[in-house]
């Protein structure tokens, strides 16, 4: 294999590693409750993916967008979920996910950062549960 044939394919290579780096790169950044309240203050964005039954039953976090990913049935409109994200947020916009226990939002995350090309997305790994549990304060919806 000649030198010229390596360093082509190598600067080929390179290009397309840094051009689809951040993409590559980026991940799911799990966060407990102390982190959450950190980005809480610093006005980071935070949805809360429950359905509504599960947000009247434990309120939600002031601030919190409300916006159901999954339906009592597990099914999901991805085409309108992306719509309603995208009107709160673009994808370089750090995003705080919230479900009851970290699961679902866990699962959304990835798929936000892998299919829709967010940037930064956080996930709450114990859930508004969790944040009630350590005396986290929420909201009641009427």
């Amino acid at each position: 294999m000649s030198t010229k044939f390596f360093n082509t394919h190598f600067n080929y290579f390179f290009v397309i590693s840094l051009l689809y780096s951040g993409t590559l790169l980026a991940e799911l950044i799990d966060i407990n409750n102390t982190e959450l309240q950190e980005l809480l203050n610093e006005k980071t964005l935070i949805v809360d993916v429950r359905r509504a039954e599960e947000w009247l039953e434990t309120g939600v976090i002031k601030g919190s967008q409300l916006l159901t990913f999954f339906d009592k049935n597990g099914n999901t409109n991805t085409e309108k979920w992306y719509s309603d994200i995208s009107n709160l947020s673009d994808k370089k916009t750090p995003v705080i996910l919230i479900c009851r226990s970290g699961s679902r939002s866990k699962v959304i995350g990835n798929w936000m950062r892998r299919t829709l090309g967010y940037q930064t997305v956080y996930n709450v790994t114990d859930g508004i549960t969790g944040w009630k549990r350590s005396d986290g304060k929420t909201v009641m919806l009427e």
